[in-house]
């Protein structure tokens, strides 16, 4: 009971379609269940794929027809999680017993319904949906497409025999966060990026030195190539976008720091590990940030977890 096998999907989108990203999410959950996987992870926004055309088709214009259509066709294209728009991915977990960290496109139905969050949603192995993490802060260009989230899915879960939590991209940077998930419980820290060799190859392990945690880092593929005629504006991006937007960099740092698996570029597949919570015990003896070696008599942590909403409905009145 020491051990959880995981997965680490790095895959690309069919980018900017939701009903064929999820065919292919659900043909790699799949694959992760014949290997007898506790836990799969996939990128962030991979479903239905991250806004790479606003850096390359001057995203920031204001009032741009261009850019209106785009959007618009991201929105249409997004997750609604109330329409059961990952009821299937939810009955495979239970099918294959598998947890899962999927990246999305979330459209805030609770908002409105006309603004976009970018979401990691955790599925546990009954196939139920147990947090949804709206990113506190889009960074840069991000902010053109993303609304700012909320700490209702600072969360962590309880999958034997570890004490998962996750975060997606920059939000992995910001220590505050972190420590609320650290003082929850975490061991095992999930970090979800678009796809960058250059980010996961030093957080990843940082972190893991910092919390005495295993990491996995989870990135996606995006190449040229994968810019479809089913997109709006779709000729534009591909003569501006460049050959590779998202080279990967998936990757799992042990307690300690080292490499269980140094980060991987440029290679779709499904990678695993087997994870041994003695690690974690063991690290701990010396660091532990928010146990033995924190002051809370001097600093301390307030974690607001409420959903925000614009409309609260009292329906007595």
């Amino acid at each position: 009971m020491n051990h959880l096998k995981v997965a680490l999907a790095q895959i690309s989108p069919i980018w900017l379609d939701k009903k064929k990203t999820t065919e292919k999410v659900i043909d790699f959950i799949d694959q992760a269940g014949k290997e007898s996987c506790d836990l799969i992870v996939f990128g962030e926004a991979l479903l239905p794929g991250y806004p790479f055309w606003l850096a390359h088709t001057d995203g920031a214009a204001f009032n741009s027809k261009k850019q209106k259509e785009i959007h618009a066709h991201y929105i249409r294209e997004s997750v609604n999680i109330p329409a059961g728009d990952l009821d299937s991915i939810c009955r495979k977990a239970k099918e294959k017993n598998i947890a899962i960290y999927l990246g999305t496109i979330e459209r805030g139905m609770d908002r409105g319904g006309h603004s976009l969050y970018c979401s990691l949603v955790y599925i546990d192995k009954t196939g139920e949906i147990k947090s949804v993490h709206r990113k506190l802060q889009p960074t840069y260009e991000e902010r053109l497409a993303w609304s700012p989230g909320d700490g209702n899915g600072l969360r962590t879960h309880q999958l034997p025999p570890f004490t998962v939590g996750g975060l997606n991209c920059w939000e992995n940077w910001m220590p505050l966060s972190r420590t609320a998930l650290y003082g929850m419980g975490e061991n095992l820290h999930i970090a979800v990026w678009p796809g960058a060799v250059r980010n996961t190859e030093t957080i990843t392990r940082f972190i893991a030195e910092e919390s005495r945690s295993y990491v996995i880092s989870v990135s996606s593929l995006m190449k040229h190539s994968d810019i479809h005629s089913g997109i709006p504006h779709s000729d534009e991006m591909l003569s501006r976008c460049p050959e590779v937007m998202a080279d990967g960099g998936s990757c799992i740092a042990a307690p300690d720091g080292t490499w269980l698996i140094p980060p991987i570029a440029h290679k779709e597949g499904l990678f695993t590990a087997t994870l041994d919570i003695n690690r974690v015990y063991e690290e701990r003896q010396n660091f532990d940030p928010t146990g033995h070696y924190s002051r809370p008599d001097i600093t301390k942590l307030v974690v607001n977890r409420d959903r925000q909403k614009v409309v609260e409905v009292d329906e007595s009145v």
